[in-house]
């Protein structure tokens, strides 16, 4: 293998959804460097972070029956079990819900935690304050999709953040879709919910690190059977 060929296994490709900004970033660090050498070095720098933050690795998702994936790189922010926004349409019941908080660092390319047919995509406008708080889910912009499945239905939240102005989709009402692959994007730093199944027992804790697509947030059988993988 060549070392070019070698450097670019080693270098994650970047979403579609980024170029545009990066090319932004790039342009305005040249004009940088043309006013102040000192400046251009620094809009190089955000440059390299803007390509890092539409990163889109490839990821291994377990594909055995039963087990929900994390739909979001970053911070496990809170397990809790409270009421699903309404325009979920998943009942008047307490269930369980567990947030992820993506920094501006983190991928954010989200991906689907089961497979399953996409039953309602739902958009609600709303305010930027910052995602990590617990109001966040109900007050901030948010787009949200309700997938379901043999094992009942899972409500998956997109909500932007204090920095995010934009929540992208890439599926639509009615799509089928497998565990691990991408449904959409938010850009720069926000959140993702996952509502769970009433009963449904997390099998994560609070400050442990998600890696979308891979990471195990539950598993309806637990039978302890080593799941099967695939590459997306």
């Amino acid at each position: 293998m060549s070392i070019a060929n070698s450097i670019q296994r080693q270098i994650p490709p970047i979403h579609p959804e980024g170029y545009p900004f990066i090319g932004g970033f790039a342009l305005a660090s040249l004009v940088l460097f043309w006013l102040w050498t000192p400046l251009g070095w620094i809009g190089t720098v955000l440059t390299i972070w803007c390509a890092l933050f539409f990163r889109d690795p490839v990821r291994v998702t377990p594909v055995r029956d039963g087990i929900v994936v994390a739909p979001a790189d970053g911070r496990i922010s809170m397990i809790t079990t409270v009421l699903p926004p309404a325009e979920l349409g998943l009942g008047d019941r307490p269930l369980p819900r567990v947030s992820i908080f993506m920094s501006v660092f983190n991928c954010h390319v989200n991906r689907s935690p089961v497979a399953g047919r996409i039953d309602r995509i739902a958009y609600r406008p709303g305010i930027f304050i910052n995602a990590e708080l617990d109001k966040a889910s109900e007050d901030n912009e948010r787009n949200s999709l309700v997938i379901s499945t043999p094992n009942g239905r899972i409500g998956v939240v997109q909500i932007a953040g204090l920095v995010a102005r934009r929540i992208v989709s890439f599926v639509k009402e009615g799509q089928t879709i497998g565990a691990g692959e991408r449904f959409g994007l938010i850009r720069f730093g926000s959140r993702l919910d996952v509502y769970l199944p009433e009963g449904t027992r997390p099998l994560v804790a609070e400050g442990q690190t998600a890696i979308a697509g891979e990471t195990i947030l539950a598993d309806f059988r637990l039978n302890g059977a080593a799941p099967a993988f695939r590459s997306s």
